[in-house]
C-alpha cells in the first residue's frame, strides 16, 4: 500500500464529520466482518480531488460477513435498525456469505474477497471505525486508481457488464478528470 495515499484518504474521511458519524453508526451495530464502501468511499475521494461539495449517495453500501445467517431478511432488518437511527438516509445492508449466488460465483470467505470481485478497481474500497475509533480501510486492489481518477475493471468481474455499468453511471459528465479504461 502507499502510505501517502492511505494517510489522504483517512484525512479525508476524518474531516468529513457526516461520514465519521454514519461510520459510527455502522459500527455501533457490531456486525461481523462490517465495512461501508463503494460510492461512500469513491465518491468522496472524486469530490475532494475535483473541488466538489458532496455529491449525493444513491444510497450508503454496508457490508458485512456472517455465514450464521444469510437470508435476505436479515440485511432487511438491520437496513430497518439503521433508518431508524438515520431515517433521511438509503441504507443498503448486504451479507457477503450469500452475495457470490447472486453473481454465481464460488463462496467468498471474507468481505475483502467479497470486495475484489466489485466492478470497478475505484469502487473496491470500504472503511470502517473500529471500536478504538481509528479508521480501517480495505481495498484489495490498492487506493491508486481512486486517487489518480482512473477508472477501469476488477480482474474479476465480467468486462461486458463493466462497460455497460460505465455507460449507464456517466461519471465522467460529473468528474472530467476522470479517465475511463474499457479493458
Amino acid at each position: 500500500m502507499n502510505p501517502t495515499l492511505e494517510q489522504q484518504l483517512i484525512r479525508h474521511i476524518r474531516a468529513d464529520a457526516w461520514m465519521l458519524a454514519i461510520l459510527a453508526t455502522v459500527r455501533d451495530v457490531a456486525l461481523q466482518d462490517c465495512w461501508i464502501g463503494a460510492g461512500f468511499v469513491r465518491n468522496k475521494i472524486w469530490d475532494v480531488l475535483h473541488g466538489f461539495a458532496r455529491t449525493p449517495l444513491n444510497d450508503i453500501d454496508v457490508i458485512y460477513f456472517d455465514r450464521s445467517n444469510t437470508t435476505k431478511a436479515k440485511d432487511q432488518e438491520i437496513e430497518a435498525r439503521l433508518k431508524a437511527l438515520h431515517p433521511t438516509l438509503n441504507w443498503s445492508v448486504k451479507n457477503q456469505a450469500r452475495m457470490h449466488l447472486r453473481n454465481g460465483q464460488l463462496p467468498y470467505a471474507s468481505c475483502e474477497e467479497a470486495i475484489s470481485y466489485w466492478p470497478e478497481t475505484a469502487t473496491a474500497i470500504a472503511v470502517r471505525l473500529t471500536t478504538l475509533d481509528e479508521l480501517a480501510y480495505c481495498a484489495p486492489y490498492g487506493l491508486e486508481d481512486l486517487f489518480l481518477l482512473i477508472v477501469k475493471p476488477t480482474p474479476n468481474f465480467d468486462v461486458n457488464k463493466y462497460r455497460d455499468r460505465i455507460h449507464k453511471k456517466s461519471w465522467q459528465r460529473r468528474w472530467h478528470q476522470l479517465t475511463v479504461r474499457t479493458e
